[in-house]
Parts: structure tokens; C-alpha cells; sequence
């Protein structure tokens, strides 16, 4: 039996998330599901793909993607389902299965059609549901919806390279649970442009001029612990996803604070690289 995975921004204090599962369950007792986040900002679709993009690979092929992200059905939003990279991914078609991969290439698109049989005010509940028990239970995507070849596409914000690749522009893409803020600027490209060169990253006020590899490379360990620089030291780090981070080291945004909240950086908000 495939895995079932939900994605949304319901939060956890309704009844949503549960009402989603015993709905899942009542239709497959003997289903598996994998909640990947429900703590979603609301009708945040970048903030989405970036979850789901770095979560999704990870599972068995076949796994079966629900995403209630904006997805009532409207003239504007129709719902789909996507095969791709050998998952199945479940969504309205507004964008967001473009952003979670760079090169988009679906083995099989449908946009389901299956609404008339089903009173619903609430698809994810409903329609989502129906849909992915469908398909745990082996069945195709044709039967669910007519086949479509285009789907609403978003280009996500991508870095500017300056003539002479002495400089990088980003932005922040996304903001973690500890306040760290993740850049697009990826490994790969730094690396490409940045050819071993020094350089310098500024983000508003904060300013880099080294990247690690993990938050503890950050720290000197050969030092007695009352001397060294720890809590609330500032790290630029290239995360597990590849992507250019800039962390406060061990911060709790409840209490001392993150690196958005300390440097004064949202979503949206620009880096640069500048490289000698």
C-alpha cells in the first residue's frame, strides 16, 4: 500500500488535518499516511514547494502527495493530479507543482472531473481524498480526469548574475522554524561563479565572508567553552538542500530571537555575493 502524504496549511488547532485522515481511513483502513507539514503559512505556494521539493524525494516511489494549499475549486483553480519523478502529487493547478522542480516534466497530467459526483465544499477533504485512495488502490489517472498538457506554471524568483560574475543577487525564499533564513542562491551556482574567489555576502546590515557546511563548523571546539562564540553567532552555511542559509547559531525565535527577526530580513527580501 503507497504512502499518503499531506501538505497543507490548516495548522493543527481545527479539525481539519484529523477530518482528512479518518476520511482516508474509512476509505483505506489499511492506509499509511505521512504528515510533511501543516504549518504552512496561509496560500503560501513558495513557502509550499520548498517543503514539499525537499521532503518528497525522500519517500518510496509510488508515494501519493496531497497538497491543500489555495486549493479551492474556482473557474481559476482547477484541481490535478500529477505523476511525476514517480510520485503522485494531488493539488489545484495554481502553480505550485511547477516550483518543486526546476525541470518540470510530469509522466502524466490529468485535471480531475469528478466533482459532480461529489458534494463538496471542502476538496481536500472530498475530492483529494478520493483521488489518492484511488490510486493507492492501483487505479489510473485517466479514470479520475481528462489528460492535459498544460498546466499554470510560476517561475520562482532565480538569482541575477551580473556582467563579469563578480556579483550575485538573491532573495530569500524561506524561513525555517529556527528563523534561519534560506536564499535561491544555490551551492552549485556559488560555486560556478564564484570559482574559489573571496567574497563577501551582505543581507541588510549582516555581512559574511565565510560559508560551512554545518552550524557546528561554525564554532571553535579547541577553545574551553566559557571563551568561545556560540549562542548568537551568525553563520552563513550551504544547508541539506544545497541552498545558500544565513542562521543564527542554536537561536530560538521564542526567546533570543532568529536570523529574521535579528537582522531584519523577511521573505522576498535580497542577498548578494560579491566576489573579488
Amino acid at each position: 500500500m503507497p504512502i499518503i502524504t499531506l501538505t497543507t496549511d490548516f495548522g493543527i488547532k481545527d479539525h481539519f488535518v484529523s477530518a482528512v485522515k479518518g476520511a482516508i481511513y474509512s476509505e483505506l483502513p489499511e492506509a499509511k499516511i505521512v504528515d510533511i507539514s501543516h504549518d504552512v503559512s496561509p496560500f503560501h505556494i513558495t513557502e509550499a514547494a520548498y517543503i514539499i521539493q525537499n521532503a518528497y524525494k525522500n519517500f518510496p516511489k509510488g508515494s501519493i502527495h496531497i497538497i491543500g494549499i489555495d486549493s479551492e475549486l474556482n473557474p481559476e483553480n482547477k484541481h490535478i493530479a500529477v505523476q511525476l519523478d514517480d510520485h503522485y502529487f494531488i493539488c489545484a493547478n495554481n502553480g505550485l507543482i511547477s516550483l518543486i522542480t526546476s525541470e518540470f516534466n510530469p509522466e502524466k497530467t490529468v485535471e480531475i472531473n469528478i466533482h459532480d459526483a461529489i458534494a463538496s465544499n471542502f476538496p481536500v477533504l472530498d475530492v483529494f481524498v478520493t483521488v489518492a485512495c484511488h490510486i493507492a488502490r492501483g487505479g489510473t489517472l485517466e479514470v479520475i480526469g481528462k489528460t492535459i498538457s498544460d498546466i499554470k506554471t510560476i517561475k520562482g524568483a532565480t538569482p541575477i548574475v551580473n556582467v563579469g560574475d563578480t556579483q550575485i543577487v538573491g532573495s530569500i525564499i524561506y524561513i525555517d522554524n529556527y528563523g534561519n533564513l534560506v536564499t535561491n542562491i544555490t551551492r552549485k551556482l556559488f560555486e560556478k561563479i564564484g570559482k574559489g574567489r573571496k567574497f563577501k555576502i551582505t543581507a541588510r546590515t549582516a555581512v559574511f565572508q565565510n560559508v560551512y557546511l554545518r552550524y557546528s563548523d561554525a564554532i571553535n571546539f579547541g577553545i574551553e567553552k566559557s571563551k568561545r562564540e556560540e549562542d548568537g553567532k551568525k553563520i552563513a552555511l550551504f544547508n541539506s538542500s544545497g541552498y545558500l542559509e544565513l542562521a543564527i547559531y542554536k537561536s530560538n525565535p521564542r526567546t533570543i530571537g532568529g536570523a529574521s527577526s535579528l537582522f531584519g530580513l523577511y521573505y522576498r527580501d535580497t542577498v548578494s555575493v560579491s566576489f573579488e
